[in-house]
């Protein structure tokens, strides 16, 4: 009994000097927001708005009566060629526009010499001198460094097609730029040229980095009146496998296969 009264004791004292504590009032903490060097947020007010990017399709109107039909179109960049799209549309007399750069033409002598053996297969088109996107103003695209002015815009036009009459003897009319995306101003000065802009409808080969499986359900993915867009100077993509069985498959359905002059007039260009 005499201990559980100090006890009580002891705890009504504790308490009297708890609740003689001032009371405190809280304030709200302020949230601490991490520092950014002043460098940093300098550059990001500064930093200029790139240019806005075109990227025009292309398709051919369907004509009644003559049955399913696409165009196939073959870009060359640079490197090598490949040699399973190649074989594949000798083979089977199928015909393509090839869009060639100077550089590429340098390296394989010996495919464009097979190409040109087979006039009624292959019509060469003009893609640039370096494969440099035609573009007239400083910017990278897909980490390429563009053209970045209409004098460079020029020069990789017009020495891509010289290129194109020194091995052929004829003047190309069409011109496909790296990553096939232009300024509106770089476009007009390139018709300026004299040059239609190739564009296209179905992305074939996500330039050439698809897998052979997902490149030839692009290919499926074709309509009538379509312009497919690959490559051909990828020999050890996975990408070219896809191509061969995508175009086959195509052809196994009854589509026809048509170069961009055979329907020059009913090519319809969307988005320049």
């Amino acid at each position: 009994m005499h201990d559980m009264a100090i006890s009580t004791a002891r705890g009504l004292l504790a308490l009297s000097l708890i609740m003689a504590q001032p009371v405190l009032a809280e304030t709200p903490e302020t949230p601490t927001m991490p520092a950014k060097p002043l460098s940093t947020m300098a550059a990001k007010a500064n930093k200029a708005p790139g240019p806005h990017l075109l990227e025009p399709k292309l398709v051919m109107a369907r004509i009644q009566g003559e049955g399913l039909a696409v165009a196939l179109t073959f870009d060359a960049c640079m490197g090598a060629t490949d040699a399973r799209i190649l074989d594949m549309l000798i083979a089977n007399e199928i015909p393509a526009t090839i869009f060639v750069t100077a550089r590429w033409l340098k390296r394989n002598p010996e495919p464009f010499s097979r190409m040109l053996a087979h006039p009624d297969l292959f019509e060469i088109e003009n893609h640039g001198e370096n494969h440099v996107p035609a573009v007239d103003r400083p910017v990278k695209i897909y980490g390429i460094a563009a053209a970045g002015s209409p004098e460079a815009v020029a020069r990789e036009v017009e020495a891509g097609a010289e290129a194109i009459v020194k091995a052929t003897g004829k003047r190309p009319t069409w011109f496909r730029g790296a990553t096939a995306k232009y300024t509106r101003t770089s476009i007009q000065q390139i018709q300026a040229m004299g040059f239609e802009i190739a564009g296209y409808s179905v992305n074939g080969d996500g330039g050439s980095l698809l897998g052979a499986s997902v490149t030839a359900k692009h290919f499926a993915s074709a309509r009538d009146g379509d312009v497919i867009i690959a490559h051909i100077n990828q020999p050890s993509h996975a990408a070219g496998d896809g191509v061969v069985k995508g175009v086959l498959s195509l052809k196994a359905r009854g589509y026809r296969f048509l170069k961009l002059s055979e329907r020059r007039e009913t090519l319809t260009a969307k988005g320049l």
